[in-house]
């Protein structure tokens, strides 16, 4: 019989990415990400609107994992060697029951890839715009989890997907594990840096 243990689950390792487009009409070329939503029968998150992504297998590398899920998730290729950027890497809190360690890469959309879902593990694909990301999730019409919600904000001062590329080569990427105080009722997360993190 395995001993009862209260240390925290070991994070798997994953990957995803943030699919970026240059959106809008002609006159208004914004920037768009791709979001996908988890199937209504998926044990781990059903519902909630995410990145394309899943857990690494083998010994492929982070990138190549956030390609594959987005090739099996919405049918869009990116070719055998795919030009991804890290933007950015986030590790499951401690005290959730299943942790990942993620890394989170920015890339271009192919030209004409509209998303195909398979219904299954993804039942719906779209494309917003950062700020109407996070407005719809303010208004509860979009379910998101919290590294979602940060990274759609990191994403808000760029205008387009050239500068978000550009910005992820200047970017220091260090792991963040956000951290969980208060009961299961009343609480909040914190991040490194803030009041109370330590």
């Amino acid at each position: 019989m395995s001993p009862v243990t209260d240390a925290p689950a070991t994070p798997r390792p994953a990957a995803t990415i943030v699919l970026l487009r240059r959106g809008g009409l002609h006159t208004d070329r914004g920037l768009e990400i791709l979001l996908v939503r988890r199937g209504a029968g998926q044990s781990f998150m059903p519902g909630v609107w995410v990145f394309p992504g899943g857990a690494i297998d083998g010994d492929e590398t982070p990138a190549q994992c956030a390609a594959r899920e987005l090739a099996e998730e919405t049918q869009i290729e990116l070719g055998v060697d795919p030009q991804l950027q890290l933007w950015s890497r986030w590790i499951t809190p401690e005290v959730v029951p299943i942790r990942f360690d993620t890394w989170f890469f920015v890339g271009l959309a192919p030209a004409h890839s509209p998303p195909r879902v398979d219904g299954s593990e993804v039942d719906d694909a779209a494309w917003f715009g950062p700020a109407a990301a996070l407005e719809a999730h303010r208004a509860g019409e979009l379910e998101l989890v919290f590294p979602t919600v940060k990274t759609l904000e990191t994403l808000l001062p760029h205008a387009s997907a050239e500068a978000v590329l550009a910005a992820a080569g200047e970017r220091r990427v260090d792991p963040i594990l956000p951290r969980v105080v208060g009961s299961r009722d009343s609480h909040r997360i914190l991040l490194p840096g803030d009041p109370g993190y330590e």
